[in-house]
């Protein structure tokens, strides 16, 4: 998908383009047989995202770390959609407590789980560590993700199994996976404060994302277990997840718009490859505006993708014993 088809919105080879909003991707699917979690659904493109699953019938878990706003948000979907299955759930992925306090809970539920829509994450935030002692983008854009899609898996494996649906998991990375640090992970100073940059460790984020799923997808085929694992970028929209560099995003958007998107469209591709048809079987793939895309030459290092996973592990492994 090149500059041109950016600013026309012109269809790729999937059929779909930069123009293309959630609504009109999932058109015709009924996913009223699937049930999904949706963290970061209280707003922006997680609501969406939510919105559109549930238009489609899918059973819609809200995971959000705003309670209140989570609740506004289903009674948003509901009076919209009377038939609409929606429930809420806290998730504060910068807390790996919290990460574990939500999966019991949804495990309480006794519900089945066949999406994963690994959504929400901040944006651009000034060096800070999570109550666990992390960077705090790497903790809730990865980390957090790491340790709840790790979680959920087993639940996400029996459905799998014993519905003979095809399970599948969604994770939101980021163009911004190619302006990480020289080093692409930065393992040994993920904490530093010195040398940090708020944009550099927004990419190193979003690449660990990106080398999570691939990962995550590489594992789930050596087992033969019928869930696929993709990676997106939802393009360029103006939601509160850039609530900490307002300056800089309007600078940024002047020079870039032809780029942005509104939030059905930003909600598109997530909503494609959570649901299209098209989707059967595809996995540890990077899909920008609905369409493959080849993620940069750190996204693709597969020792780096497997040294990201027994890091992650031994954050979290540390976290627990502190």
């Amino acid at each position: 998908m090149g500059i041109f088809a950016l600013m026309t919105g012109r269809p790729g080879p999937c059929g779909f383009g930069s123009a293309s909003t959630a609504e009109q991707v999932t058109e015709g699917v009924d996913a009223s047989n699937l049930t999904a979690i949706v963290t970061g659904g209280a707003s922006g493109i997680g609501f969406e995202t939510a919105r559109v699953l549930a238009l489609r019938r899918a059973h819609v878990i809200i995971a959000a770390r705003n309670i209140e706003a989570a609740n506004e948000a289903k009674q948003a979907i509901i009076k919209e959609n009377i038939s609409a299955r929606v429930d809420v759930l806290k998730l504060d992925l910068c807390s790996l407590k919290s990460v574990r306090a939500f999966v019991d809970s949804f495990n309480a539920l006794d519900l089945p789980l066949n999406l994963l829509i690994n959504n929400a994450g901040v944006m651009f935030c000034p060096h800070q560590l999570s109550e666990d002692g992390v960077e705090v983008q790497f903790a809730t854009n990865h980390l957090g993700h790491f340790l709840l899609t790790n979680l959920l898996l087993e639940k996400m494996k029996n459905t799998a199994r014993t519905t003979g649906v095809e399970g599948r998991i969604v994770i939101l990375s980021s163009l911004a996976h190619t302006t990480p640090y020289q080093e692409g992970i930065r393992f040994d100073k993920i904490n530093n404060r010195i040398g940090y940059s708020e944009l550099k460790a927004y990419g190193q984020s979003k690449l660990a994302n990106l080398l999570h799923s691939n990962e995550l997808s590489r594992r789930l085929q050596e087992e033969g277990v019928n869930i696929t694992v993709n990676s997106v970028h939802p393009g360029l929209i103006m939601t509160p997840l850039m609530r900490h560099s307002p300056l800089l995003m309007k600078t940024f958007k002047l020079f870039t718009f032809w780029m942005w998107k509104n939030v059905p469209q930003g909600a598109a591709t997530t909503s494609y490859v959570a649901l299209h048809p098209k989707m059967k079987g595809v996995t540890g793939k990077y899909f920008v505006d609905c369409n493959e895309l080849k993620p940069s030459s750190h996204a693709r290092d597969e020792k780096l993708a497997k040294k990201l996973w027994d890091f992650s592990n031994k954050l979290i492994d540390g976290a627990s014993k502190s």
